[in-house]
Formats: structure tokens, sequence, C-alpha cells
């Protein structure tokens, strides 16, 4: 098992491991028209956008959307999403750092704020469920934060020691929820942030999933 032998891995799905930045931009601009907003950019989504949700809509509109405006968004965004996610593919090299994060006796697991009975076909449809000691999605109402996700999540895994747990995601939320249960982070700039915003959350921040699994060894060593 080597040095890592009790090293974990917690990665996100959306943005991280699953490449569907055209289906969220995309979604997200179907959500917008129903309100009659202008369509937004990747540059300026990636610059903008933040969670809880309610709360980017509020940068880009100047308020709050209402209940209703919220309701229609999201079931918008859902509807468009689920039928143009099927276009969209794993990051480029993830299948092989799963498969050899895992062959080298380490554990990993994925929690993603993505629908959990959405998620879980969608993992097992690449063929990478067998690299998780455990998948989890979000079962609750959209738009909360990953902390409180993050703490039953690391509560499950048996063995799992926090110090010794490292957090790879595409949003500063995920740096928020790791510092929250006590584990380190990685930030990866190829999904929902832009390397600026991500570099605010005080963490190693890294262009390839490569090289935050490289990160991910040096912080839990």
């Amino acid at each position: 098992m080597g040095t890592y032998g009790n090293a974990h891995i917690v990665w996100d799905w959306n943005g991280t491991l699953f490449h569907d930045n055209d289906a969220i931009i995309g979604a997200t601009n179907a959500a917008f028209a129903e309100l009659g907003l202008e369509p937004i950019t990747l540059e300026r989504y990636r610059a903008l956008y933040c969670v809880p949700v309610p709360k980017f809509y509020e940068r880009l509109m100047g308020r709050l959307p209402t209940d209703t405006e919220w309701e229609v968004m999201d079931e918008t965004f859902h509807r468009y999403y689920t039928e143009h996610r099927l276009t969209c593919g794993l990051t480029a090299g993830a299948t092989e750092l799963l498969a050899e994060w895992r062959s080298a006796g380490r554990s990993q697991s994925l929690l993603s704020m993505y629908v959990h009975e959405e998620l879980v076909p969608l993992v097992r449809g690449f063929g990478i469920e067998t690299h998780f000691v455990r998948v989890e999605g979000r079962t609750g109402p959209s738009g909360g934060s990953k902390a409180e996700h993050m703490v039953r999540h690391i509560r499950a895994l048996a063995g799992v020691e926090p110090s010794r747990t490292v957090v790879i995601g595409d949003a500063a939320d995920d740096a928020v929820a790791a510092r929250h249960v006590g584990a380190r982070a990685v930030l990866y700039t190829g999904g929902s942030h832009s390397r600026a915003s991500l570099e605010q959350a005080g963490v190693p921040v890294v262009d390839t999933l490569e090289e935050a699994v490289e990160e991910a060894e040096r912080l839990a060593a």
C-alpha cells in the first residue's frame, strides 16, 4: 500500500469527473430565457458562479429570484440538463486515474449535489462505479451547501480519517466542505469556476485531474 495506504479522495462529479460545462451553460440559459433574461457566456458564468445557486442568480439579476421564479428556473434547468447531459463524457484521463488510485490500495468516494437517483445510473453507465467505496448524490431540495452533506458522507465511510482525506472539486464550495470536516481540498479549473475565483479559497488550484491527484497524494502524506 505504501505511504498513502490510508489516503482517501472524495471526488466531486459535475465539472470535475464529469465534463458537463456545455450542458450546464445551456441549461442555465434555458432557465434565464424563461424569465426573459439575456444568455450568459461560459466566461461570465465561471466568473460569477457561486452557491447557494439563488445567490448566483442574484449576481446576474441584481436581486434574488422570487420563490416562484426560482421554481421555474430550477425546473427548467434540470429538464434541459437531463436532456443534454447525454452528449457529455468524463473528463480526460478520469477513468485511468480512478483505476490507478484504487489499484494502489487507496480508497475514494464520490459526493455530488446532483440528484442521487440520477447520479448513480450515470456513474454506473460510465463503468466506474466499482472504483468508489461510496457514491452519494443529493436527496433533499436543490440550492443548498455541500458542507452538511460532507459531514454525513465522511461519517458513513468506515476507517476514513478526515486528516488523510482530500476533496477534489471544481468549486470553492468543495474547499469549504472539506474544511468543515477537517479534510484538505484541491480545486480543478476545468469546471464551473474561473482560476481567479478558485484561488480565493486558499487551497491548491490545478489545471488537470492528474495534477489534482498528485497534489492529493502530497497533502495526504
